[in-house]
């Protein structure tokens, strides 16, 4: 069901979108990443982050889909969409999406993207329906105690299109006349924002934390999030979907935009954001580029299995050098704004899973706080066996 400038029992789609539009016509407000509170100052030189792809289209459900009820459990609400398979947001299955979100009272916000596979022509392997709520498990643990964004509110962002929330397609994956798989992850993304912003409208901070499908989905999410929150500063915390594909494949890369429908996220003006090395590192660079109030952290393990092998099928030691040299790639570019985190072995996901895990003997926890502290103990570490 789509759902056009109206009002759903407590809703409210707004007729204009000033503070959108803002995003795309005024000056970049340029705000320090350090988590002091330090105001945002003007520059009237500079363009809006992310500008090109907004023009291009990435933004073209914002502010259509409404949740057609909001059920409160304490802090926590779920909100639920209509299941409309014509349009909306909708899991790949058919079945009705829905998000929540957990009212903490504090300033500080983190927008959480779930896990959970992936979809395309030559593999399909994910999850196709959303449980409601917010999972109490590491970083979303509230009576964790070593939690550093424990107190924080949260907006939690279920995956169930196998399109890291960005894709926009139906698929008649049988050949039989009939859609069978929806993958509506951009539709998903733009009502789960929209719903985040009604329910925070003027957080001090963000952070974007993804895991998996949730942690490549960061990538496409962040531009999104950026056009949401105009000013706000946007720590981005990518749990083993660092962007590292198919090594000297780019074709694998266009296989999936085009697939996916995701050409809009990619600037025209950016001939190498699809590099010749198959991965997504010169596309994240380009997000740096562009948005100076941006900080990055990457976690992975060296050969991890579920992408190196099942996903990708390039095998562990594959993975494990491209890996090496993707992230410091991106550290050369910006060795103040992205450090990475990385442990030696094949697992997958850390912040809900394996809270307590270490890299280079610093715990994960330890490791985030400070990152959001701003302390100048958040550098990159590595395992140190990795590379002997």
């Amino acid at each position: 069901m789509n759902i056009n400038f109206s009002v759903i029992g407590t809703y409210l789609v707004p007729r204009t979108r000033v503070v959108l539009v803002a995003a795309i016509l005024l000056p970049v407000m340029v705000a320090c990443s350090d988590g002091s509170d330090q105001q945002p100052v003007v520059d009237a030189l500079q363009p809006a982050p992310f500008a090109e792809i907004f023009q291009q289209g990435i933004v073209r459900y914002l502010g259509l889909f409404a949740p057609i009820l909001a059920e409160q459990d304490g802090p926590v609400t779920t909100h639920y969409f209509a299941a409309d398979a014509d349009a909306g947001p909708i899991c790949g299955d058919g079945s009705a999406y829905s998000m929540a979100t957990r009212d903490q009272g504090s300033e500080d916000l983190m927008i959480f993207l779930e896990g959970g596979g992936a979809c395309w022509s030559d593999f399909c392997f994910f999850i196709n329906s959303v449980t409601p709520g917010i999972p109490q498990d590491g970083l979303l643990d509230t009576a964790r105690v070593n939690n550093p964004v424990k107190d924080w509110s949260v907006a939690y962002v279920p995956y169930c299109d196998g399109s890291l929330l960005a894709g926009d397609v139906d698929v008649d994956s049988d050949g039989d006349g009939n859609i069978d798989r929806f993958q509506h992850g951009l539709q998903n993304l733009s009502a789960a924002l929209d719903v985040t912003v009604r329910t925070f409208p003027a957080p001090r901070r963000i952070l974007l934390a993804g895991q998996s499908g949730g942690a490549l989905g960061t990538i496409f999410a962040l531009p999104m999030v950026r056009h949401m929150y105009p000013g706000v500063p946007i720590d981005v915390l990518n749990d083993s979907g660092v962007g590292v594909l198919k090594p000297g494949k780019p074709e694998f890369l266009h296989q999936i935009v085009a697939e996916w429908n995701l050409s809009a996220f990619i600037p025209q003006s950016c001939a190498d954001c699809i590099a010749p090395d198959g991965h997504l590192t010169d596309y994240l660079i380009w997000q740096m580029d562009q948005d100076p109030d941006l900080r990055r952290a990457m976690l992975s393990n060296t050969q991890d299995v579920n992408l190196a092998d099942l996903f990708l099928g390039i095998g562990g030691p594959a993975f494990e050098t491209a890996l090496l040299e993707e992230m410091q790639q991106q550290e050369n570019a910006y060795p103040q704004r992205m450090h990475s985190w990385i442990v030696d072995g094949n697992g997958h996901t850390f912040v809900e899973l394996q809270p307590d895990a270490t890299a280079g003997g610093v715990p994960l926890m330890d490791w985030i706080g400070y990152m959001l502290s701003g302390s100048d103990q958040w550098v990159s570490v590595k395992d140190a066996s990795i590379g002997q």
